[in-house]
C-alpha cells in the first residue's frame, strides 16, 4: 500500500469516498477505540462488489495493544424488495472421502448478512442477526464458529454454574457432529432484507437439499430493518386524528370513467409507475373501462400513497387485475398482476415449440406460482422462481439469466475452481443460444392455478401448432403447498345460492 493509503482519515471522508460508484476504491484506514483495552486500534475500509452478486463494504479492525482483530462484511447496496429463505438439508453418512457429497454440503458458500438469521430446528438452535454479522463463509465454518463462541466462557461457566456449563458441553457434542458432518441437520438461513446467499454447487441444474422462497416482509421487519411503519399495521390502534383521515370522503375509493380520463391517460397512468414493457404488452389487448384510485400505505417508508387499479379481459385467457402503486415522498414503486375470478378445479401446463422470431415475440404471463422448464438444457425453476412477469417469449429467457447470474453470484466469481466456472460459462453459452434460434427448443410452463399465458401468433388460437395447452388435476401435496386442502367455502356457497 502507498505512504498515501497509510494515512489516517476521518470517518466523513471515508463516507463520502464509498458513497460514489468508484470501482477503483482505495483502502481507507480510520482510528477506532478498542472495545478490549479501551485503546485507539485502526480500522481498515475496503469498499468492493461482488461479480454478479452485490455491493459490499468489508471492515477489518486490529489492535496493536492487545492484539485483537475483528473484520465485517456490510452491504452497501439497497435492499431486496423481498426477504428471502433458504433451507438446506444435510443427511448424514456420506462423508467417505474429501470429495465426499458430506464435504460438497459443508463447504458450501454462505453470506450472512447484519439482518439474517440462522436456525437449526433439529438442535433448537439459532444464531440471531447480532452474532456473526455481515459474514462471508461456508456451512461448516459458521458452525465452528458458533462452537467457538460457546466455548470460549465455559470455564467461567463451570466455576459459576456447573450444571448449566454441563448441558452446554453435550449441546457442543451434537453441533460438532452436525459441523463436522457426523449428524443430520436442516441448515435455516432467514433474511428479511433478502442479502443473504447459500451457493448451490450443482447448479444450473436443480438442488435437491436447498429450497429457496421469497417472501413479503412484515410490518415489524419492515421497522427492524430501519424503515418507518404506521403503528396500526404493528397492531396498535390507531389514534383518533388517523381515524379522522381513513373516514375522509375525499380519500376512499374513487372510479375514474374511462371517458373522463381517456385511453391515452389511463395508459400514461399505468406506464408512470411500472415499466414500459407491462403497459405496452397489457394494452395490446384492451383499455381499462374504469381506473380505480383508492388509498394505500408505501410499503418502504409507510407514506400516504394511491394505487390505481383497473381489471381488463385479456382474450383466450381470463380476467386479470392490474395494480400499480407510486410513493411521492420515498419514489418507491410496485406493481402486481393478479389474476381476476375463482381458483380454477384443474391447474395448466403450457407448451411452446420456438422455432421463429414470432414465437421470441409472443407474450407470456407467468404468474407467481408457475414453474418454467427448458428440456433441451435441463432446466428446471421451481414455482415462485421470478415472481409474476409480464413478458414476451425472450424476456423470460433474459429474465432467467439474470436471476441465474443474480441468485448463484459466487458462481462467476474469481473463488470458483475451473472446472465448475467452465461448466457455468458453457451453460450461459446454451442459454444464450436459444435466443439465436439454431435449433428448435420447447418452453414448458407449469402452472397449478392456471394462471399463466402465452399468446398465439395466430388469430385463432386453434391454428396455432406449435402452442399446446394441457389441463390436469392437481396433486393433493400441489393442494397442499397453495393452502386449498383446508379451505372450506360451504357457508359461503349456501349464502349465495340462498341469494
Amino acid at each position: 500500500m502507498e505512504n498515501s493509503g497509510e494515512k489516517m482519515v476521518d470517518v466523513r471522508s471515508v463516507v463520502d469516498a464509498i458513497s460514489t460508484d468508484n470501482e477503483n476504491a482505495p483502502l481507507y484506514q480510520v482510528e477506532s477505540l478498542c472495545m478490549r483495552c479501551t485503546q485507539n486500534g485502526t480500522t481498515r475500509f475496503l469498499f468492493t462488489e461482488i461479480p454478479h452478486f452485490r455491493k459490499i463494504l468489508l471492515s477489518a479492525f486490529e489492535c496493536s495493544h492487545c492484539g485483537e482483530r475483528n473484520n465485517e462484511v456490510q452491504f452497501a447496496g439497497e435492499l431486496q424488495p423481498r426477504g428471502c429463505f433458504y433451507s438446506l438439508h444435510f443427511s448424514a453418512g456420506d462423508q467417505k472421502s474429501l470429495f465426499s457429497v458430506a464435504a460438497l454440503m459443508l463447504n458450501r458458500q454462505v453470506v450472512k448478512s447484519e439482518s439474517a438469521t440462522v436456525k437449526i430446528p433439529e438442535l433448537d438452535f439459532e444464531i440471531p442477526p447480532e452474532a456473526q454479522r455481515g459474514s462471508l463463509s461456508t456451512v461448516e465454518g459458521i458452525l465452528t464458529k458458533a462452537v467457538d463462541d460457546l466455548q470460549a466462557l465455559q470455564e467461567e461457566r463451570k466455576k459459576v454454574d456447573s450444571l448449566t456449563a454441563e448441558a452446554i458441553d453435550q449441546f457442543l457434542l451434537k453441533l460438532k457432529a452436525c459441523a463436522t458432518g457426523e449428524s443430520s441437520f436442516t441448515f435455516n438461513l432467514d433474511d428479511p432484507a433478502g442479502n443473504s446467499f447459500i451457493e448451490n454447487p450443482f447448479a444450473p441444474s436443480p438442488d435437491p437439499s436447498l429450497t429457496i422462497k421469497f417472501y413479503k416482509r412484515s410490518p415489524e421487519q419492515q421497522a427492524a430493518l430501519g424503515y418507518l411503519v404506521d403503528p396500526s399495521q404493528l397492531g396498535e390502534s390507531c389514534d383518533e386524528e388517523s381515524i379522522e383521515e381513513i373516514k375522509n370522503p375525499s380519500d376512499q375509493m374513487k372510479g375514474e370513467p374511462h371517458g373522463s380520463i381517456g385511453a391515452a391517460a389511463g395508459h400514461r397512468a399505468i406506464a408512470q409507475v411500472n415499466s414500459a414493457e407491462i403497459a405496452e404488452n397489457l394494452f395490446r389487448y384492451s383499455t381499462p373501462e374504469e381506473v380505480m384510485t383508492f388509498p394505500s400505505t408505501c410499503g418502504a417508508c409507510a407514506a400516504r400513497c394511491e394505487t390505481r387499479m383497473f381489471v381488463t379481459n385479456i382474450p383466450y385467457f381470463q380476467e386479470v387485475i392490474v395494480m400499480a402503486s407510486s410513493c411521492d415522498d420515498c419514489g418507491y414503486r410496485n406493481s402486481e398482476l393478479k389474476p381476476g375470478g375463482r381458483i380454477p378445479d384443474k391447474g395448466k401446463k403450457i407448451t411452446v415449440c420456438v422455432k421463429n422470431v414470432n414465437d421470441l415475440s409472443r407474450d407470456v404471463i407467468k404468474s407467481d406460482t408457475a414453474g418454467v422448464r427448458i428440456p433441451e438444457l435441463e432446466l428446471e425453476l421451481a414455482s415462485g422462481t421470478l415472481g409474476g412477469v409480464v413478458t414476451t417469449v425472450e424476456g423470460l429467457i433474459t429474465k432467467i439469466c439474470e436471476n441465474l447470474e443474480r441468485v448463484h453470484g459466487f458462481t462467476f466469481g474469481d473463488s470458483l475452481d475451473d472446472s465448475k466456472r467452465g461448466k457455468w460459462q458453457d451453460f450461459r453459452v446454451r442459454l444464450n443460444k436459444l435466443l439465436s434460434l439454431k435449433e428448435p427448443w420447447t418452453l414448458i410452463i407449469d402452472d397449478a392455478l392456471a394462471n399463466s399465458f402465452v399468446a398465439p401468433t395466430t388469430d385463432d388460437i386453434k391454428d396455432d401448432h406449435q402452442l399446446t395447452f394441457e389441463e390436469y388435476e392437481r396433486s393433493w401435496e400441489q393442494n397442499e403447498e397453495l393452502g386449498l386442502n383446508d379451505m372450506d367455502t360451504s357457508s359461503a356457497d349456501a349464502a349465495y345460492n340462498n341469494n
